[in-house]
């Protein structure tokens, strides 16, 4: 994985890189990796996941096909202007 440095920006880097691996799900790795599972709660805890993803999926299609309304869309913001890079 790899994050550009911008004008020795590494704070900013740093929050690029963070994000990267959090979308990765290397986070989540290492910390099932912290201490041991129980093949059995192994199972459990995919069939969650899996059961999870399902259900994410078939709310997905259902709003696409109108069954379920979307989720309401967010407030704007009206702050300060964003100072040009």
């Amino acid at each position: 994985m790899q994050v550009l440095v911008r004008d020795n920006n590494v704070d900013q880097a740093l929050k690029v890189l963070k994000k990267k691996m959090q979308r990765e799900g290397i986070f989540r790795e290492l910390k099932l990796r912290g201490s041991y599972e129980k093949p059995s709660e192994k199972r459990v805890r995919e069939k969650a996941e899996a059961v999870r993803r399902a259900r994410k999926l078939a709310r997905k299609q259902a709003i696409r096909e109108g069954l379920i309304a979307g989720p309401k869309p967010k407030p704007k913001k009206f702050g300060a202007p964003r100072r040009p890079v």
